[in-house]
């Protein structure tokens, strides 16, 4: 059988295979995928985002033992940053979530970014794909954290929860970053910490300026304080909340229409990238553009156009 086969039957060790093979980038992988393609879309997909230090790895680690409780099998996508400098990784949320790690409702993939911005690594999507072909009703997706160009989870998650946390410094200024706009669901975790209250208020503040806060669902401010299980159930709540709107509000299709919209272009640039590289990289094109532009006898937007038109007849005539 099929990886593609085996992964629709439940097996670990195919899906394990896959997703590693897509991660290295192999074409063999994408043959899998399009089998596998058809039996997606039935798993609620979460994002976890938040800064560095707000304890969000704990919190998944949490929200997966309470869907455990509900008999729901839970897949966990953990997106570490990698180093500029050795490519490699550092991660640490299997370490956090070790008490999954024997039961077999429970399958956790870490990934690395590989310097890909938007808080996501390039195969991220596709790895949630295996999970929801293989099964997981839940699959929660955590971010290397929140920023400007790290808001790629809103396109791929159906619920996506900002998780901030009290003395992390100006909490108005990483709210200013772009987070206000993406979050379904806030949470100030670790709330047993001072200045929780005023970190909540000022997060309700905000969203209550927000111009669209009186469009379809209004996000809450909760607090959580992971490590100790508390605040989970309420959490877990709100997420099944949000769920139930966009389908009774017909918010979903929206949300779809833009996620394969998002997914068909991502793909599109990538293989286009792909082949136009790979062929003037092979060909010896590439270094003579480079040259030609070190000594200004080549500008780089006439040197694309004429690639596109000797590639594709773009331009021409």
């Amino acid at each position: 059988m099929s990886l593609a086969e085996r992964v629709l039957q439940g097996e670990v060790r195919a899906a394990a295979r896959l997703m590693r093979d897509i991660d290295d980038g192999l074409r063999s992988a994408v043959d899998e995928l399009k089998l596998l393609y058809p039996h997606t879309g039935s798993a609620y997909v979460i994002g976890i985002t938040g800064p560095p230090g707000a304890g969000k790895s704990t919190l998944v680690d949490q929200l997966t033992a309470a869907y455990r409780k509900q008999g729901k099998r839970v897949g966990i996508v953990a997106v570490d940053p990698t180093s500029p400098f050795t490519g490699g990784a550092i991660l640490g949320d299997r370490i956090r979530m070790n008490r999954h790690a024997d039961d077999d409702g429970v399958f956790i993939r870490s990934l690395a970014t590989r310097g890909h911005l938007g808080g996501i690594s390039r195969s991220t999507g596709d790895v949630v794909n295996v999970l929801d072909a293989m099964g997981m009703e839940v699959v929660i997706i955590e971010t290397v954290g929140v920023g400007q160009d790290e808001i790629d989870i809103v396109r791929m998650a159906h619920t996506t929860v900002v998780v901030m946390v009290p003395g992390l410094g100006d909490d108005i200024q990483a709210i200013k970053a772009g987070i206000l706009e993406i979050g379904d669901v806030f949470v100030v975790n670790k709330a047993d910490r001072d200045e929780a209250d005023r970190t909540v208020r000022d997060l309700a503040v905000m969203l209550e300026m927000n111009p669209d806060k009186d469009r379809g669902w209004r996000p809450k401010v909760l607090k959580t304080e992971a490590s100790r299980n508390r605040g989970i159930e309420e959490l877990v709540s709100e997420l099944e909340a949000h769920r139930q709107y966009l389908h009774s509000s017909g918010a979903i299709n929206h949300f779809l229409e833009e996620k394969n919209a998002s997914l068909f272009l991502d793909i599109l640039k990538e293989r286009l990238f792909a082949e136009v590289y790979g062929h003037i990289h092979v060909n010896g094109r590439f270094r003579a553009v480079m040259e030609g532009m070190m000594t200004r006898r080549t500008d780089p937007y006439t040197a694309v156009e004429e690639i596109l038109a000797e590639r594709f007849g773009i331009g021409k005539g």
